[in-house]
């Protein structure tokens, strides 16, 4: 019997940074955080950034912690969430702090984007959603910048954090295929894409997939003496996809919701849909782990509570999330409800007050009280959902039994309730921490520790990870008549 793996996660999300300890084997799969630190973004002249050298800074503080706790490390693995970039020149320095994805830099350059390019060769080439956050359109926004024009490396947050760790350059598949710069169909780099949205394909590092081995984790990082070195693995390197190999399934007839900032609502295929129903129903399709498919819709998640609360903690109001959580439960059901993706919701401010004005744009009366607000939220939400899974059957003809929601969303047990409600499915709620699970259980695959394909992996998960079970409740026409009421048909 191989001997258990101790393997270091870096998982980095965007509202904070965790580093989790993985102990695994065949019959063990235990997460110690040792680690947690904010992602704050830094506007700085008008224009938003992220922190990346603090996160780098976090996680060479967790790598620090996991090795004096474990002593031998196996292996280090970062994930992160996606699309956001850092130039580096050709010494490796970087050419400044990352722009963050709700920078305003790109408003409006997606539909020129679109428009040169057209929407159908898009697809086809991509297989990926409209999002004017896509790293696609951020770079057709920074065009003609000086830290552009000097660059002599593009790399994702997971893959920059790497490089830092190991001094090698590499790109992790799971994450490139969200960028729109990678053809869906050869799994390589676009020139076509490149060339026509100026972008100079040499800036992209060589493409590697989920569990090679990138390099080996710098002396200076861990400043610990080890009788071997660290290896540092390519993991899903798209949280997302760490999360989708971290979702305890026991059959195929599941879909997922990886519920956090962002919610990602689809299915596990194994080649991607790129038929043009699929592109009007704007699905996208990204790369996972072991070459599957994740078919799916990104929806505005949880940033919609975060930020509500933020904007009533500026303004004198500390209200603790489980007090708003019961009071928003006393709320009639769909009283309010708003699109999540509305484009006025993206962008960082008072959200508050455009939830409120959302409504009235579609004349309802808006939530008053902050448990209004978190109630209309998390119904909208609920809604979506229904829609997403919905449309991702119809898409595949897949017929789906059981939604597993796993993320940060998973504490909050009143939007597990509403989503086995309003999809008319069970919904298995865990495990809280599925990216940094992910994460782990490719690596101590890679080394030996742990055999078997994802549904060996996913087995794993069953016998080691707690679950709850969410039975859905009260009339699905009650759920039909909240849809028809927020998206009324104007077909005659």
């Amino acid at each position: 019997m191989v001997a258990p793996a101790d393997v270091v996660a870096v998982d980095l999300g965007a509202s904070s940074g965790r580093v989790m300890l993985g102990h695994a084997g065949e019959d063990v799969l235990e997460l110690t955080e040792v680690h947690r630190f904010p992602n704050r973004p830094v506007e700085v002249a008008g224009t938003l950034h992220w922190d990346v050298l603090a996160l780098y800074a976090g996680a060479v503080d967790g790598v620090r912690a996991a090795a004096r706790s474990a002593g031998t490390l196996h292996g280090v693995g970062v994930d992160s969430w996606a699309v956001d970039y850092g130039l580096l020149d050709a010494q490796g320095q970087l050419l400044g702090n990352p722009v963050h994805y709700r920078d305003r830099r790109t408003d409006g350059v997606m539909d020129k984007v679109v428009e040169q390019i057209g929407a159908d060769v898009l697809y086809q080439r991509t297989g990926l959603q409209l999002l004017p956050i896509n790293t696609i359109y951020q770079l057709a926004a920074a065009r003609g910048t000086a830290a552009l024009r000097v660059a002599a490396h593009l790399l994702l947050i997971p893959d920059l954090v790497t490089f830092w760790l190991t001094g090698h350059r590499a790109g992790e598949i799971t994450n490139a295929s969200t960028t729109g710069l990678l053809d869906i169909r050869t799994r390589r780099w676009s020139a076509d894409t490149c060339r026509e949205v100026g972008v100079d394909l040499g800036l992209l590092p060589e493409l590697c997939e989920p569990g090679a081995r990138v390099g080996t984790l710098l002396s200076q990082v861990h400043h610990i003496p080890a009788p071997t070195p660290v290896p540092v693995w390519a993991v899903g390197s798209h949280d997302t996809a760490s999360a989708i190999v971290g979702v305890p399934a026991e059959a195929e007839h599941f879909a997922y919701i990886s519920c956090g900032t962002w919610s990602l609502v689809g299915l596990e295929l194994d080649q991607p849909v790129l038929t043009d129903a699929s592109r009007r129903a704007n699905f996208t399709n990204e790369l996972g782990v072991d070459g599957t498919v994740r078919y799916l819709r990104n929806i505005m998640g949880l940033w919609l509570v975060q930020e509500s609360l933020r904007t009533w903690e500026e303004a004198g109001a500390s209200l603790p999330l489980d007090r708003l959580l019961r009071d928003a439960a006393a709320v009639p059901p769909r009283t309010f409800l708003i699109d999540p993706d509305d484009p006025t919701l993206l962008h960082p401010g008072d959200m508050p007050a455009r939830i409120a004005d959302a409504c009235r744009r579609t004349g309802q009366p808006p939530p008053r009280t902050p448990a209004e607000t978190v109630r209309c939220i998390l119904d909208s939400l609920a809604l979506a959902y229904r829609s997403a899974l919905r449309t991702a059957q119809q898409q595949t003809g897949r017929h789906v039994e059981v939604v597993h929601l796993v993320g940060g969303g998973v504490r909050n047990e009143l939007l597990c309730q509403l989503t086995a409600d309003a999809c008319g499915l069970p919904v298995e709620a865990g495990p809280v921490e599925a990216a940094a699970l992910g994460n782990v259980l490719v690596q101590a695959r890679a080394v030996g520790a742990v055999p078997g394909d994802l549904a060996a992996l996913r087995a794993l998960l069953r016998r080691t990870q707690q679950v709850r079970r969410y039975e859905p409740r009260g009339r699905s026409s009650a759920w039909d008549d909240a849809e028809r009421r927020l998206h009324p048909r104007t077909d005659p």
